[in-house]
This record gives C-alpha cells, sequence and structure tokens, in this order.
C-alpha cells in the first residue's frame, strides 16, 4: 500500500489478553474474524497482546492475516503449581482470572502504545480491562464476549458443596463489581446478543452498548449432509469449566437414556485440554466415547454427524459452536442456555430440551430420522447463511469503532 493511502487510514490499537493463534476458542474465533473482516478497511490494525517469539514465528501467516502490525508482551509460562498459585488470588479484592490476567510488562506496554495516540483503542474481553491505565485518554470500546457476573452467578447455583456455593458466591460478588467498573470506563461498549446489551443495561446501568451479530465464515465451515448415522459431536475447549460441567452432566444424566434407546450410538467430544477425570470416567464405564482433545480443524469431527449437541447449563453471550455447526450441517440439540442469545427457533433451525429425558429423546429421534436431520440441517444452512456471515458482524463492528472515534450516539 503506498504512503499516501496508508496516511489517510486511522490507527486501531486492539488489544487481547491471549494469544489468539491457534484459534481453539470460541472467543477467539469470533475475534479473529472480526479482525479479518476490518483488516484492509478504513483502520490500520495494531494487535497487542501476549506472546513468545516461537509462537509468533509458527503462527506469522495467521497473524499477518488479521492485522497490519503485531506487538506483543512475554507470556508467562504455567507450571504444575499454577493451579495453587492462581487460588492464593482469592483474597484479591478482584475476582481470581481477572487478578490471574494482570502482568506488569503488559500493563506498561499498553500504556506506552496508548501514549502515541492511536484513533481508537479496543479492550477485548472484560479480563483485558485490568491491563488498562484508569482513564483511557483516547476514543475508547470494550469488546464484551459474555455478561461475566452472570456465568458466576449461575456456577454459584449449580455447585452443591456448600463451601463452592461460598466461594462462588464470594467472586460473584466481586465479578460483578469489576464489570459495573469496567463497562463505564468505555465510550462503546460491544456486546454479542441483544440479551447481554440489555442485561448490561438493566444490571449495570450501560447506556453505551452497541451490539453486533455472531458472525460464521461460512466458506470455511461448508456444508454436509448428516449421514453419519449414530454419530453425536460436541465441540468446545474443554479447559473451560461450564463446557466440562455440561459434558459430565451429559455422560451422567443424558448419556445412559440415548444408549438404552440406541446402543449403538457413539460420542465424540472435540475441544482441547479435556480433563483426565473426565475421559477416564467415561472409559471406567466402557462408554464408547472419545475425546480427541486440540485439533487444527473440528470440520471433519462435525460435518456429516447425526447430532451435535450443547448440553450446557452454564454460559454467558453466545456460543459461536452452534451457528458453527448448523453451518456445517450438523443437526443440532441443545439446551436453551446452549443457544441463549441466539435467534434461532426451536423445531426449525434446531431442538431444544431442557431436562435430561427431553433432550435424550430429541437426540434419539434425530439418530432414527434421517429424513428430519437433513430438514432440520438444511433449514439451519440457509438461515445462518442469509443472516450471520462474518463480514456482516465486522462491519458492525466496524460502527462501533466510528462511534467511539467521533462521538456519536
Amino acid at each position: 500500500m503506498s504512503g499516501s493511502v496508508s496516511e489517510k487510514r486511522k490507527k486501531l490499537l486492539f488489544v487481547s489478553p491471549r494469544f489468539l493463534f491457534p484459534v481453539d476458542s470460541g472467543g477467539k474465533i469470533r475475534t479473529t474474524q472480526i479482525l479479518r473482516g476490518l483488516k484492509g478497511g478504513d483502520y490500520e490494525i495494531v494487535l497487542v497482546s501476549p506472546a513468545t517469539p516461537s509462537q509468533v514465528e509458527r503462527h506469522r501467516d495467521a497473524i499477518d492475516g488479521v492485522c497490519d502490525d503485531f506487538l506483543f508482551w512475554p507470556e508467562r509460562q504455567r507450571g504444575p503449581l499454577f493451579p495453587l498459585l492462581r487460588l492464593l488470588h482469592v483474597v484479591s479484592a478482584l475476582p481470581i482470572p481477572i487478578r490471574n490476567d494482570w502482568d506488569r510488562d503488559a500493563a506498561a506496554l499498553i500504556a506506552k502504545l496508548l501514549a502515541d495516540g492511536p484513533d481508537v483503542v479496543v479492550f477485548d474481553f472484560l479480563h483485558s480491562v485490568v491491563l488498562a491505565p484508569e482513564t483511557v485518554e483516547v476514543p475508547s470500546v470494550l469488546f464484551t464476549h459474555n455478561v461475566e457476573s452472570e456465568i458466576f452467578d449461575r456456577h454459584q447455583e449449580r455447585a452443591t458443596r456448600w463451601f463452592m456455593r461460598a466461594l462462588w458466591r464470594a467472586q460473584a460478588r466481586k465479578m460483578s463489581r469489576f464489570e459495573a467498573s469496567a463497562l463505564s470506563r468505555f465510550d462503546v461498549v460491544v456486546a454479542v446478543s441483544e440479551r447481554d446489551g440489555k442485561m448490561f443495561h438493566d444490571r449495570f446501568g450501560c447506556g453505551t452498548t452497541h451490539v453486533i451479530p455472531t458472525g460464521v465464515d461460512l466458506d470455511f465451515f461448508s456444508f454436509a449432509e448428516p449421514v453419519r448415522s449414530g454419530e453425536v459431536v460436541f465441540c468446545g475447549s474443554m479447559d473451560w469449566v461450564a463446557n466440562q460441567e455440561a459434558i459430565q452432566y451429559f455422560m451422567d444424566e443424558i448419556w445412559p437414556l440415548v444408549v438404552a434407546a440406541e446402543p449403538e450410538a457413539r460420542m465424540k467430544v472435540v475441544g482441547r485440554d479435556p480433563p483426565a477425570w473426565l475421559a477416564e470416567r467415561a472409559s471406567s464405564r466402557g462408554l464408547n466415547w472419545s475425546f480427541t482433545g486440540f485439533v487444527d480443524d473440528v470440520r471433519p469431527h462435525v460435518q456429516g454427524t447425526a447430532v451435535s449437541v450443547i448440553p450446557m447449563n452454564i454460559a454467558g453471550g453466545t456460543r459461536l459452536k452452534a451457528y458453527e455447526a448448523l453451518a456445517m450441517g450438523s443437526p443440532l440439540v441443545s439446551t436453551s442456555i446452549g443457544i441463549e442469545g441466539l435467534p434461532l427457533e426451536d423445531g426449525t433451525h434446531c431442538l431444544v430440551a431442557n431436562d435430561a429425558r427431553s433432550f435424550a429423546d430429541a437426540v434419539i429421534s434425530l439418530l432414527r430420522d434421517r429424513a428430519r436431520r437433513l430438514e432440520l440441517a438444511g433449514n439451519a444452512r440457509h438461515y445462518v447463511q442469509e443472516n450471520f456471515s462474518y463480514r456482516v458482524a465486522s462491519a458492525s463492528f466496524a460502527e462501533a469503532c466510528e462511534r467511539a472515534r467521533t462521538g456519536s450516539p
């Protein structure tokens, strides 16, 4: 690009609390799709995140695909004592995961970059706000992916032991205070669903919300008919507690009902870092389950499967895994929370079930009825294709940046 053209472009500083590659979680997928859609447009994008030199070298092509310049602070290595050290933050005034993301090098680098006067700064995820100066002096956007305090509330409600309820209750109070303070510090708050935007307003009095649609790369997540009878799949990062809880619930309460009706059914859990105890539980019971761990590409594991499931009871924001499954033609069965914030119609785009018996019945019905699978898959792909391209989401995000930059309502 010529110098005369680059001078006309506005500078966007984009702060991520996570190195975005490999793209192995819903949040990373959403963020990289937004950045990819913005790249080459009105903004020159400077992405800053933790990283190691080897990570940068390994993922250079992917990094270049989402930004014009990449800067990083040293990523801390997490040793075997990390879970114990993390728990020491229980005495902090901040919630444990927020305090754990504090990094002196990161805060110093971000302060220096802000002093250079970018036209807009975006802080990605609520967690990144712990790295921001108390007052952000340039036009600013907070990119939220969930209502974090709501997730903590749900953990408290689902906890079965008194000491875990007490811990989650205390953490939920801290998260609510942090979230309220963070939302008030930004010119525009981007939410990923109308529901989240309403909650930010009703719970925290946030009046600067800009809602973007959930976006899917429809070229990448291409359609395949759900012809692999008997195959059930779940996709999600298995180092996230909410996903672990969902799979434990599915294994303990739903799966026995499914295999009682369909003994040849098979279950695959696709996602990084499945906990050993969960895989061992499936193995000790002789279940026809497999855990892939991290995969470079989820498509071979999802395309053609008879059923995708989202049996979640704890979550927030929107689940990209839902739209990706629908785009790939894998009929979806989900709890209401699993598709919360997504304008999907039960019986037309997916099947919704909120107790073990009805969830199992929905899975069984799709395993048995190929015509119903094809109908549901076709409806869903058409709906996602017409309404939820990542390019639409990126254009909406660009509008949020312009709102912050110009001060327009």
